[in-house]
């Protein structure tokens, strides 16, 4: 968007904020990032549960702009998918417990008795199944059915989904899947209800992992292959009524799933009805009027900026408002491996032009963003906050650009393109114009939220720049790093997290030195330090660490933004106040 749209953007914001606190006691603490002092009224609900304890039964409507990238669970590594699939529809050996603020980053069994027993140094780790888990046909949950679910995940017709298990399971080199009769050595199930991994190495993180849907089970009978992407079988509170792609999923319940078993799910609604290829700022406006139904719908993506100022001037409709931190770093990553951006001094001349306060404004404002300063999220780093490592003005430096442009032999720039998600257009836009003050051209592509992963993720035809970003699956630097700059992993088709196409040896090695560390305070100093040597080389660019503002209907209950799930809905307490009132 041209500049007068992004000022009056920024005005409206800010008149927003302003109002905003003044009817807030100042009781909140201080705002999160812009710069504003007082409370930050969009996080007013953060570390608590809105609209108090559900009633059981109506129908909980999801509003979505988007289909799901995949539901598969050797297939989904989206955090909103994630959430949804092994919230509602199957469990994972372990999980994260369901409760707002940092409570919800401690793991919890969920499959699994316990946490897991490690032996060997922690190269072998053994889960035992409780008793009485059933699939959705009645039949039993075995660890047959959580190994065969591993296996399947190294299908080169099953790209996308995380990559824990090849990365670190011993004999995964070179492994196709279970589809020729070839099964993993290093997941032995000695009986129904054990399973036990052998490890490459030693891995006390290990039990984070298998929150993961890699780990949750799929029975070697009902697997179809690519298609059970539209229909997989259910462990969990849920199961598939229908699912008419890009339209419309329902849910409703699984009688043969026990609450007994599952500390966990509360599984409130007795439906819940996902409506898909609605436009964002329709989504918006229906929340914020919650007329009829909608009074008892959540939205599916996150609150358009531009909707913002109609949610933080009106105390009723704010105090509806969820907008924890999606603890995900946002950034512009660059093809390293293709000209220009093989040239460093090309990588580092888009750091220096890239006006990280516009594209802030774009995003929502600094109610609901951070500015960027490093690779990993605050939360990884000693005292919760990013570093400024490269100490860049947060709206640019133009002139140093174009001098690192010179050395590079384009003085006149040169012309590029970014894929983006439709939601980030004016994201998009707003680094167009930032990078163009530099002489960079850029041509905006949009993308379906639904297949902008596959379509970044093939490797030889995607852009050369793409804006997206990485959350850490659990707090810790092994989470974030190696996925997004390893080059080891990256694939032709389904590639995830190494946008940049980074390969470096001497970060691989040194990954590699730090994933030996024993000591984790050691270990988590190594990770910081590599994150500033690693944005030194300007794979990426660095942009903003979002909030994720969901509005939810007025008959709303049991709803907050999990820390664990990038502030997205926690599907496993949300409910009706009034389940009569939900009209479906």
């Amino acid at each position: 968007m041209d500049k007068h749209t992004r000022t009056a953007l920024a005005a409206a914001l800010s008149a927003a904020l302003a109002l905003g606190a003044a009817g807030c006691s100042g009781t909140g603490g201080p705002a999160a990032g812009g710069g504003h002092g007082g409370v930050n009224p969009a996080t007013a609900t953060n570390g608590k549960t809105v609209g108090g304890t559900p009633v059981k039964g109506g129908t909980l409507t999801v509003l979505s702009n988007q289909d799901f990238t995949h539901l598969d669970p050797a297939r989904n590594w989206v955090m909103g998918d994630m959430d949804f699939g092994t919230r509602l529809l199957y469990r994972t050996l372990l999980t994260y417990k369901a409760e707002p603020g940092p409570k919800g980053g401690e793991l919890t069994p969920d499959l699994a008795e316990d946490l897991g027993t490690s032996s060997d140094g922690a190269r072998t780790w053994t889960f035992r199944l409780k008793k009485g888990l059933k699939f959705e046909d009645g039949s039993p949950v075995t660890a047959r059915d959580v190994k065969y679910n591993v296996e399947r995940s190294f299908s080169p017709d099953l790209p996308g989904g995380p990559d824990y298990a090849a990365r670190y399971l011993e004999g995964a080199e070179g492994y196709q899947g279970p589809a020729g009769g070839r099964h993993l050595d290093s997941v032995r199930t000695p009986d129904d209800r054990t399973i036990v991994f052998r490890l490459r190495k030693p891995f006390a993180e290990f039990p984070y992992a298998t929150v993961l849907p890699t780990f949750a089970p799929v029975p070697r009978a009902r697997d179809k292959g690519p298609q059970y992407d539209n229909r997989p079988f259910s462990s969990g509170p849920y199961k598939i009524e229908s699912y008419d792609r890009d339209k419309r999923l329902v849910l409703v319940r699984n009688p043969h799933w026990d609450p007994a078993t599952d500390g966990v799910r509360k599984a409130y609604p007795d439906r819940i009805v996902v409506t898909m290829g609605l436009k964002a700022n329709q989504i918006d406006d229906r929340l914020v009027a919650a007329d009829g139904a909608d009074a008892s719908a959540v939205p599916w993506d996150k609150l358009r900026p531009e909707s913002t100022p109609k949610v933080l001037t009106r105390p009723a409709v704010r105090a509806r408002l969820l907008a924890e931190s999606s603890n995900c770093t946002e950034m512009v990553q660059m093809h390293t491996g293709r000209a220009p951006f093989d040239d460093v001094r090309v990588r580092r001349a888009v750091q220096y032009a890239l006006d990280r306060e516009a594209v802030l404004t774009a995003s929502g404002g600094p109610a609901l963003n951070d500015p960027a300063t490093a690779l990993m999220p605050g939360s990884l780093f000693t005292g919760g906050k990013q570093p400024d490592t490269l100490r860049i003005p947060l709206t640019g430096d133009v002139t140093k650009a174009r001098q690192m442009l010179k050395e590079a032999g384009k003085p006149d720039g040169f012309s590029t393109r970014i894929t983006v998600s439709n939601g980030d257009k004016q994201v998009a836009e707003a680094i167009q114009q930032s990078l163009g003050r530099a002489g960079i051209e850029v041509v905006i592509e949009t993308v379906d939220p639904s297949a902008f992963y596959d379509t970044i993720g093939d490797t030889k035809n995607r852009t050369d720049l793409v804006y997206t970003g990485w959350c850490p699956d659990y707090p810790s630097g092994s989470t974030f790093l190696p996925f997004v700059f390893d080059g080891r992993f990256i694939k032709e088709k389904g590639n995830s997290g190494n946008h940049s196409l980074f390969r470096d040896p001497a970060t691989m090695q040194r990954m590699d030195e730090i994933a030996a560390m024993t000591d984790a305070g050691q270990a988590n100093k190594a990770w910081q330090e590599l994150d500033g040597q690693i944005l030194a080389k300007a794979p990426t660019a660095p942009v903003v660490v979002e909030r994720r503002p969901l509005l939810v209907g007025p008959n709303i209950a049991g709803a907050f933004g999990h820390i664990s799930y990038g502030g997205q809905l926690d599907y496993a307490t949300v409910g009706l106040k009034d389940p009569s009132q939900s009209g479906r």
